[in-house]
């Protein structure tokens, strides 16, 4: 357990960053699993407006932290990939 005050006030700190953390990462999956969805689907329209939605929440938790840059490029090029063929 944690003795001094500052020590104390990293805690809290560590536990407050992890709960905005947990929340950013839960929306990425979050819209990214309804682009994902739409794909199955076959419903090029809804796909498209999916990752439309999806693509500046891979970037903004690429800019907080919550994923690494090339990680939040790489998923948005590969979604882009899928939902482009569809269309094939």
């Amino acid at each position: 357990m944690a003795n001094t005050s500052s020590a104390k006030k990293a805690t809290r700190k560590i536990a407050r960053r992890t709960e905005m953390n947990k929340n950013r990462r839960s929306r990425v999956r979050t819209f990214v699993r309804k682009v994902e969805e739409a794909i199955a689907s076959g419903d090029k329209t809804a796909a498209e407006t999916a990752f439309r939605d999806a693509q500046p929440e891979l970037m903004r938790a690429a800019t907080k932290g919550v994923l690494h840059r090339n990680t939040a490029s790489r998923k948005v090029s590969r979604l882009a990939q899928r939902v482009k063929a569809l269309g094939a």
